[in-house]
């Protein structure tokens, strides 16, 4: 079960691993540092804001997470991977300088850690579908808008995410400023095969004769079989090797899948529920993830900003470029993050946040930004972005 985990991350986190977390005792040793880490995530700023809660949405209870130093900052809605891969166990690792400059919500979606513990998964499995996803993270917009006397929000969703992000976006463009689009997912088979093309390539270079012959067992891939659960284990293991999930690694993301144990935000239990939670989901919303296709959008009602990593190969980022270089929008932007595959919040935090503020923060606060081209270069342009409406 460890290995079929960790190498399924490939649909954005699609089924992360147990290896880090199964390790999280009942006695629950790992208290006093994440003491350490919560007295360091404590937000004391007058102005600030810290809260995390159960909210009904959907028809059942979702669990939301809200960051901010200052609550006058645009508002940030973070739509996480997975399916079933929540981000607030993640937080404390990337997540606090941007809460500078902006207020962070995130939400652990229906199926997934704290909101799965919150229900009974014999009434959530049949609303396992991604139209349900993108209803709840519309319904989800509209309630942090009313708390939090916001007019709108920025969008932004990783990998799986991102699925669900441009749906919604796309659908009810009214309640964002911009979309942010990170390990963007625009065509799921394309993905497959540049993934898998990837990979094959990278065993023969380095005259692995294993990864050369699973690869080659599954040969051509996707090609016009069913991708199968075995058939995407082999597709997704060698990538993920060399490099294509997180950046000059060999496959390894210990910090992405060991940090619950230090969660200020989760327990043991919680923890406990990622996993559950990523076994209940990953069946029910395959065949949908599946044939996922954003190619046909050839306009975008609203500000979409794209942050690619030049070494994803689990979302490769090419299908993204070539969309964005096509797609017509009031202001549109492709940031290149050269030292990142995959987990870009986790592996360049820093230019995140740069890229972040040079990119939407503008368009939140009415300043004017000029346009760029794809590549993330500057280019002359007369089109700027003042707050769409």
């Amino acid at each position: 079960m460890k290995i079929i985990a960790s190498l399924l991350l490939s649909f954005a986190m699609l089924l992360p691993t147990v290896h880090a977390r199964e390790s999280a005792p009942a006695d629950d040793r790992y208290d006093k540092a994440r003491d350490v880490v919560r007295d360091l995530q404590r937000i004391v700023a007058p102005e600030g804001i810290q809260e995390s809660y159960k909210a009904r949405i959907g028809g059942i209870d979702q669990w939301i997470n809200v960051r901010g130093q200052d609550r006058d900052n645009p508002v940030i809605l973070f739509i996480h991977g997975g399916p079933a891969s929540p981000l607030t166990p993640t937080l404390w690792e990337f997540q606090r300088p941007l809460e500078e400059y902006f207020t962070v919500v995130n939400y652990d979606q229906r199926g997934a850690g704290k909101t799965f513990l919150a229900n009974d998964p014999d009434q959530v499995a049949d609303t396992l579908h991604i139209d349900r996803y993108v209803d709840d993270a519309i319904e989800i917009a509209e309630y942090v808008r009313k708390r939090y006397g916001k007019d709108k929000l920025i969008l932004m969703a990783h990998s799986w995410g991102t699925v669900v992000g441009m749906g919604a976006a796309l659908r009810r463009p009214d309640l964002f400023h911009a979309y942010v689009g990170i390990g963007q997912v625009i065509n799921v088979r394309d993905n497959e095969r540049i993934s898998f093309d990837y990979g094959l390539a990278q065993a023969k270079a380095h005259g692995n004769a294993e990864a050369i012959a699973e690869l080659e067992s599954i040969a051509p891939y996707p090609g016009n079989q069913p991708i199968t659960r075995e058939r995407i284990i082999i597709a997704r293991k060698w990538p993920q090797f060399y490099g294509g999930m997180s950046a000059y690694r060999d496959g390894s993301a210990k910090y992405f899948f060991g940090a619950a144990l230090l969660s200020p935000e989760y327990d043991a239990a919680d923890a406990k529920a990622i996993d559950d939670g990523n076994v209940f989901t990953l069946g029910r919303v395959l065949p949908e993830f599946l044939d996922v296709d954003y190619k046909g959008v050839r306009e975008f009602p609203i500000p979409v900003v794209m942050f690619m990593g030049r070494h994803d190969y689990t979302t490769p980022s090419e299908p993204t470029a070539q969309w964005l270089e096509r797609v017509k929008a009031p202001y549109k932007r492709g940031v290149w993050f050269e030292r990142s595959a995959h987990m870009i919040p986790w592996e360049e935090p820093g230019k995140l946040l740069v890229s972040l503020l040079d990119t939407v923060r503008p368009i939140a606060v009415g300043r004017a930004i000029r346009s760029t081209d794809s590549s993330g270069d500057s280019g002359e342009s007369s089109r700027t972005a003042i707050g769409v409406p």
